[in-house]
């Protein structure tokens, strides 16, 4: 049975790790970045929904005076 030659992993794997480095620097490089992203506020409408114009109190259980 024939041994398995591990004389070229190591180029190989650096090259790879050297061609990731490339890619990802250029896709970084071609990113356009917001000059100030904090200076825009989002405009949120707000939605009216029917139980916001009732008014509603929630009694809680444990809130209730005790009765003997």
């Amino acid at each position: 049975m024939p041994q398995l030659d591990t004389s070229t992993w190591f180029t190989t794997i650096l090259s790879m790790f050297l061609t990731l480095f490339v890619i990802f620097q250029l896709k970084i490089s071609k990113h356009t970045y917001h000059p100030n992203p904090g200076t825009t506020l989002p405009m949120t409408q707000k939605q009216l929904t029917p139980w916001e114009t009732k008014w509603t109190k929630i009694y809680s259980p444990l809130s209730l005076p005790l009765q003997y």
